[in-house]
């Protein structure tokens, strides 16, 4: 009972900060006569959302599927690699001198070029997401499965354990907090990558929508996708 009244009054609390915020930012722009083309007020962003809710469905589902797509993707790719340098640790180095290679360089510059390769369909929104949330696994995944505990191998060894049945009873579940612990960095990254790939070319999702709401000065429409993807 203590702690279910405890909640209650962490998540008031919570929502009464978050309410005076929004209650301050509104009260500062009227008062301050701030034009809508620099701060829109936060009446008008939920009007905007609320009028020109249809399309700003459509478009986080488009952004919400492409981050998806590439969040997967990624997530499969880097599973694949790290279980490859599992099974054959000579190349680690290799592939890993590529993975941060490709892991430092700015994903900004390479959607464009995307975008020109591939068009302005998602294909290329997916395969950046699926960039982003590639590394983050294969360095967690891999830790994972390096990190077992060497006295317990030996012990699985002296049972003429075979390699198959390490990585399936040891290796492998030792790793899954380790996944799931680079999809919580991988997860946004994946919505990032999206968004920034919109900016470069697209025909919708709410990237494309903040670009357009951006070039036209409209704060409004722009601060709506903002929260959204908040």
């Amino acid at each position: 009972m203590q702690k279910n009244s405890s909640g209650i009054f962490d998540f008031c609390l919570s929502a009464g900060i978050v309410l005076l915020a929004a209650a301050l930012w509104e009260g500062s722009v009227r008062l301050c006569s701030v034009p809508v083309y620099i701060l829109p007020a936060p009446s008008q962003v939920f009007v905007t959302l609320w009028n020109h809710a249809p399309r700003y469905g459509m478009d986080s589902l488009v952004t919400l599927f492409e981050a998806l797509s590439g969040l997967l993707l990624g997530t499969l790719a880097g599973l694949a690699a790290a279980l490859l340098l599992s099974f054959f640790p000579r190349l680690e180095k290799g592939v890993m001198t590529l993975a941060i290679l490709l892991k430092s360089t700015p994903m900004v510059a390479v959607a464009p070029l995307l975008t020109i390769w591939l068009g302005f369909g998602i294909l290329p929104k997916i395969i950046i997401t699926a960039l982003l949330a590639f590394f983050p696994v294969l360095v967690n995944v891999l830790s994972g499965l390096q990190s077992v505990d060497a006295a317990l191998l030996e012990t699985l060894r002296s049972w003429h354990a075979s390699r198959g049945e390490i990585f399936r009873y040891v290796r492998l579940p030792h790793s899954l907090p380790y996944l799931f612990a680079s999809l919580k960095v991988s997860a946004p990254l994946a919505l990032i990558g999206a968004v920034v790939a919109e900016w470069t070319g697209a025909s919708g999702g709410l990237g494309y929508t903040m670009w357009l709401a951006y070039t036209n000065l409209n704060l409004p429409f722009l601060f709506a996708a903002v929260f959204i993807l908040g």
